[in-house]
């Protein structure tokens, strides 16, 4: 621990107590590398273990709304210049019909009443922003987790290649199908919300999106949206309704699968899929699973999608994530025993993911519905929040003190 004096010290690392001395991530996805950040400002030996073989260009553009800024730039200052200039600051939004045409463009400052803008980025531009604030020793590729067994001092991970390490604290961020989890709580498959997403990124001269855009395009029980990503490029993510999971055979008929359902769209649209490489369009179903009452077994806790996976109908999946990476540091930096800071972590956390979980399922079904008089009732009574409340509620999440780097 920083051993510095007290007064070039921050409340949160005043309060730091040494838990524990070496944290196991399993997951180098957004989550994991977020809450490594985090922890390693209290002193920690923190180690990421990540499945891949390395970190090739892949996944596709995301939102980073208000709230998910506000606390990646509390987990490390300055960031978040780092990732609007690699990406790019939504200032219009803009609905188009299916010929590419738009019908109405709204601007996008409102975000920044909350503190930052709308900002659009590449889902692995962020992951190398991310990982560029580690020391790459720190970082394990090729460690794909299979297990766990855990006593009253420490937990021991076991790897498919037959490495096996040991921590005081494990932390499974490995997302929807976490390993973590299924060990830790066992609970099933994810559930399928009847929505299929093809998506992508790709660097394209186009008319469709003008500079600071964001584009959605309404079709019939269909959908895009379009994402200027920074650099020139632009990711698609076209998502349709479907009753059932439709995976294709090989990337050539997924490509020509997304062509066959938009082949009545514009011009412009069509010729952005069509310039896509088959291998570099990614299909998959939606799914979530149901909200939990704990996410936590002696040392072992869970965070991001691992914990609460949702649809990205609401764009909340990364930047809740965010959110959960600085609330458990500090509730490490508050606690005097292990499981008091795990206990707060889920007290601070599933209330207000559960409702998020819950509010991005219908989000995903109001996409397609035909009338949204009954979905826009049950998201009322879901969490007695209007639209516009639960925005507000969401974007305006506060942070308790700030987590600022201490010096090893």
């Amino acid at each position: 621990m920083n051993t510095s004096p007290t007064h070039n010290r921050t409340e949160l690392e005043q309060l730091s107590k040494p838990l524990i001395k070496k944290v196991a991530i399993i997951g180098a996805g957004l989550g994991g590398l977020a809450v490594a950040i985090a922890l390693r400002k209290l002193g920690y030996d923190v180690q990421v273990y990540e499945k891949a073989q390395d970190f090739r260009p892949i996944g596709a553009g995301l939102g980073l709304f208000p709230n998910g800024l506000n606390f990646l730039d509390a987990i490390s200052p300055g960031i978040v210049e780092t990732i609007k200039n690699s990406g790019c600051v939504v200032k219009t939004s803009v609905l188009k019909n299916i010929q590419g045409e738009t019908i109405r463009a709204n601007p996008a400052n409102s975000y920044h009443n909350y503190g930052h803008p709308l900002t659009t980025v590449w889902w692995w531009r962020l992951q190398q922003i991310l990982a560029s604030q580690l020391p790459a020793e720190n970082i394990h590729l090729n460690h794909r987790c299979i297990g766990f067994k855990q006593d009253e001092h420490s937990v021991n991970i076991f790897f498919e290649n037959g490495k096996q390490v040991s921590a005081d604290l494990l932390i499974g961020c490995d997302g929807i199908n976490s390993v973590v989890r299924d060990t830790l709580i066992g609970n099933g498959q994810p559930r399928y919300l009847q929505s299929m997403s093809w998506r992508t990124v790709i660097k394209y001269n186009q008319e469709i999106l003008n500079p600071g855009e964001l584009g959605f395009v309404k079709g019939n029980k269909d959908f895009m949206f379009l994402l200027n990503v920074g650099e020139d490029y632009i990711s698609w993510v076209y998502r349709r309704f479907s009753p059932d999971i439709m995976i294709s055979k090989n990337a050539e008929d997924a490509k020509s699968l997304v062509l066959s359902n938009i082949a009545d769209w514009g011009e412009s649209l069509r010729s952005l899929v069509e310039a896509t490489p088959a291998a570099q369009i990614a299909e998959n179903p939606i799914c979530d699973r149901l909200p939990l009452n704990s996410w936590t077994r002696g040392r072992v806790t869970l965070l991001g999608d691992a914990a609460h996976p949702m649809s990205p109908s609401i764009g909340q999946g990364a930047n809740s994530t965010f959110e959960d990476a600085y609330e458990l540091a500090l509730c490490f930096s508050q606690a005097s025993r292990i499981e008091d800071a795990l206990a707060n972590y889920e007290q601070r956390r599933i209330p207000r993911t559960k409702l998020i979980q819950n509010r991005s399922a219908l989000g995903e079904m109001s996409y397609y519905a035909t009338d949204r008089t009954e979905i826009d009732k049950q998201m009322q009574e879901q969490s007695n929040m209007t639209s516009e409340e639960f925005q507000n509620w969401v974007f305006n999440y506060k942070l308790d003190q700030s987590l600022n780097p201490v010096n090893p």
